[in-house]
């Protein structure tokens, strides 16, 4: 079939499927840029109470379905370490054993069989170690929801993505903070793709430690200089906030291609708005410890400048 036609029928197909879920799931279904073919649906289990909810964010690139997976992100404030690996190990074992196929109504039937089972549970999704937020309270701030304007962003990335045997980017640790009994570490690497970073997550979480945390917070800068544009995207893990807390420092120190992790090991006394100190000055710390920021702000600004025209770390 001619590349063009295959694209038809791949649209086609999109089309199709997409009207087909609106008219299933009705209101849970959300089309956040048609253009850029980005959907979102709300998966529950209502069955049970308290209920457990899943946002599934999905970007169907333009070879769906015939040679290209949709590109989703799994968005939950419970949702982390061993239960994120499980849930997203089977849509990938989904998208193997049906190649070539629709796939969105089988994720999203997994994603509620899943619910079902974590419903049968003992402890319910406000319960358990990792939700200290939910213990220390909501604290709401200014900072913008990036992640819906990051996932639309993505789609324009997705032909021009290395392939998956590329060389993994070099992971460095930092240094750890300990207050309280809870325990902040950082990571950091250099990424010029969503696909990296997805890559350097998956690398960590396969880390006991790491994936033992009850936190894992996130956020990365990628310049295009096509563009003149930044992909960024951050994520709380479950510490509401912290999230576009670190993406915000990641702005304020104008550092690119880079991608920080904080990991919080909670030791069972609250911290309040400490913790968020702690998660920023692991990550500044970090940034300045790899060159890619120094201490004063001027340098910190022309350290800046070094990333954009190096596209890596100042020397």
């Amino acid at each position: 079939m001619d590349p063009s036609e295959e694209n038809d029928a791949d649209l086609q197909s999109q089309i199709e499927e997409v009207e087909a879920l609106s008219s299933i799931y009705g209101d849970e279904w959300c089309v956040i840029d048609e253009a850029s073919r980005v959907f979102c649906i709300r998966v529950s289990d209502d069955t049970h109470q308290p209920t457990w909810t899943v946002c599934l964010q999905i970007i169907l690139p333009p070879d769906y379905p015939s040679s290209a997976p949709p590109i989703y992100q799994l968005n939950a404030a419970w949702l982390r370490g061993p239960d994120r690996r499980t849930l997203a190990n089977s849509l990938d074992e989904l998208c193997v054993e049906n190649p070539g196929e629709s796939i969105l109504y089988l994720w999203v039937e997994k994603i509620r069989e899943f619910l079902l089972e974590k419903s049968q549970s003992a402890e319910g999704p406000e319960t358990g170690k990792a939700m200290t937020t939910e213990e220390e309270g909501h604290e709401e701030d200014d900072l913008p929801d990036y992640s819906v304007l990051t996932l639309a962003s993505r789609s324009a990335q997705l032909l021009s993505e290395p392939s998956d045997d590329e060389e993994l980017p070099l992971i460095k640790h930092g240094e750890t903070i300990t207050d309280r009994r809870s325990t902040f570490q950082p990571h950091l690497a250099a990424v010029v793709t969503p696909k990296q970073v997805q890559r350097i997550l998956n690398n960590l979480y396969e880390n006991k430690k790491i994936a033992s945390a009850t936190h894992n917070i996130y956020a990365y800068r990628i310049y295009l200089e096509d563009k003149n544009s930044f992909l960024q995207d951050c994520e709380d893990d479950g510490e509401t906030a912290a999230g576009g807390r670190l993406l915000h420092l990641l702005q304020i120190l104008d550092v690119r291609n880079v991608l920080v992790v904080v990991s919080r090991w909670y030791g069972g006394i609250l911290l309040g708005p400490d913790r968020f100190k702690h998660i920023n000055n692991c990550a500044r710390n970090i940034l300045i410890q790899e060159g890619y920021t120094d201490t004063s702000e001027e340098t910190s600004k022309a350290g800046g400048k070094n990333k954009r025209s190096k596209g890596k770390k100042a020397k």
